[in-house]
């Protein structure tokens, strides 16, 4: 067996290693592809073998567990027998399929390019209003996302300020158990259950009133007289939240600061801002927004050359997967010119991010908004890191419009 020091593993995500994790990912990556860190858990970095994780069906998640009344979490969801209701991200065949398929029907490609002349005035307004020295996640990164899935769910003006601090106490949460901070866990509980109890009141609101947004979308889509329950549309709210908001925030400061590091600014955008797609997708492989997922073994498989037993854990470090060789010459390099190729930003198989699309053109439009009208913008002060792992993201990046 392959096996590595979990406390090396660990050292992984130090927090004086936060603002660049990724040498410590290479020398991991180059000496263990894949490890065990002890019989049941593994760590995978390397890009064909998270590939096969993210892929195979060996590999899934652990059923959704029974509660307890007493052992459950104020206004957690749980079915009629008590399980508890867990996003399509979360769940297996069929139950993933079928939960999938009824949010896809409501969250359509159309219903995404329908949005974008409103994104595109929104991420204008935000650019616009900026003064000449500004912190472009304060700013830009931040609001933007925010304004964006508040409109697509159809969230009225006044309550739009809640939805940022309600994704940003949940999202400090999502960190695994060997990383996670006590002091992070009750502030989740709280904005989530503040979350559920507005969601339940506004989705009972639109069952009477229905509207032309996502929501109301949810709440009537039906596959063959099958809905989505209560408990179901309330835990995909609450993916959309932190899918919709928190990953395209990082994705878009990431990319600033990527570009404001290198040699030209942010010329490689074009003038126009022609190229920020073929920016984003590099962005996405050389700094991507989620950094680790995790998956559990269906049954025993073969991974690399190791055996994985039935029940085993699965750490799939996803940023040193996006910068193994495999993705292209120089990965550890950030160019902005670069063919898209390989990466695994927004996942693969069956549970490739539905929102990747969206999160794709928020921050086309961004980068273009920055292009046009901030092209000589220069970094003015250190970067400032956010305290997670699983997404990684700045809380401040000072900037000033230049000349």
């Amino acid at each position: 067996m392959t096996s590595a020091d979990p406390q090396e593993f660990f050292a992984l995500f130090a927090p004086e290693r936060r603002p660049d994790p990724y040498p410590a990912y290479r020398r991991w990556r180059e000496r263990w592809p894949v490890a065990a860190l002890n019989e049941r858990m593994f760590v995978v970095s390397g890009l064909a073998e998270a590939t096969q994780v993210l892929r195979d069906p060996a590999f899934g998640h652990p059923e959704p567990e029974y509660l307890d009344p007493a052992d459950r979490l104020p206004d957690q969801p749980v079915d009629e027998s008590g399980r508890v209701v867990r996003a399509f991200l979360s769940l297996n065949p069929p139950d993933h399929t079928r939960l999938r398929r009824l949010v896809a029907k409501a969250f359509t490609p159309r219903m995404v390019e329908q949005l974008t002349p409103r994104i595109e005035e929104i991420a204008a307004a935000l650019v616009a209003r900026a003064p000449a020295e500004f912190d472009v996640m304060a700013a830009l990164a931040k609001p933007l996302p925010v304004e964006v899935i508040a409109e697509l769910l159809g969230v009225p003006l006044d309550d739009r300020e809640r939805f940022a601090e309600w994704s940003h106490a949940m999202a400090r949460a999502l960190d695994p158990p060997f990383l996670q901070r006590p002091e992070t866990f009750e502030p989740a509980v709280r904005a989530r259950q503040s979350f559920v109890g507005y969601f339940r009141e506004l989705a009972a609101r639109r069952r009477r009133e229905p509207g032309d947004d996502l929501l109301s979308a949810l709440v009537a889509v039906s596959d063959a007289g099958d809905v989505l329950t209560e408990g179901e549309l309330l835990v995909t709210l609450t993916l959309l939240l932190i899918a919709g908001h928190e990953t395209t925030t990082n994705l878009i400061g990431n990319g600033v600061l990527a570009l404001l590091r290198g040699p030209d600014g942010l010329k490689p955008l074009g003038t126009d801002g022609e190229n920020a797609a073929r920016v984003v997708e590099e962005v996405l492989r050389y700094d991507s927004p989620v950094q680790l997922t995790a998956r559990t073994a269906l049954r025993d498989a073969e991974l690399g050359e190791l055996a994985v037993p039935a029940d085993s854990q699965l750490i799939i470090v996803l940023g040193a997967a996006n910068r193994d060789p495999a993705t292209g010459p120089s990965p550890e390099s950030f160019d902005p010119a670069r063919e898209p190729g390989r990466h695994l930003a927004f996942g693969q198989g069956i549970h490739f991010c539905l929102g990747a699309p969206l999160a794709r053109l928020e921050a086309r439009i961004a980068f273009r908004e920055l292009a046009r009208h901030r092209p000589g913008l220069t970094l003015t002060g250190t970067p400032e890191w956010n305290p997670t792992t699983t997404l990684r993201g700045l809380s401040a990046l000072s900037v000033a419009s230049g000349g």
